[in-house]
């Protein structure tokens, strides 16, 4: 089954932002993760969203690969720069079977 990371995030730092997501785009890659959403401004149908506030979705093979690749060492180094340029909540969401890349309602 699909397994989704699912990131609401505040960039503290352009810069160190910019460092972060290069260095998470890769280790991201390298266990089979793919971006469904990054740095999306959602907009609210229902309730309120802080403009400042960004939205990132990413697809995993499995809820294992999603573990593996947060405890990775490639994505520790991307975790070393995100201490000082996003402020985040990151929740990981397994997904049904059958639906990896298909939106349903």
């Amino acid at each position: 089954m699909p397994a989704y990371v699912v990131s609401e995030v505040r960039v503290l730092d352009e810069q160190a932002g910019d460092a972060y997501r290069k260095a998470a785009a890769a280790s991201i890659a390298r266990y089979g993760g793919r971006y469904l959403a990054r740095g999306a401004r959602p907009e609210a149908a229902e309730g309120d969203w802080p403009d400042e506030r960004r939205i990132v979705i990413v697809e995993f093979p499995s809820m294992a690969r999603v573990r593996q690749w947060y405890a990775s060492p490639e994505y520790a180094r991307a975790l070393e720069i995100r201490r000082d340029a996003l402020e985040r909540r990151l929740l990981f969401i397994e997904g049904l079977p059958g639906t990896s890349g298909l939106m349903t309602a």
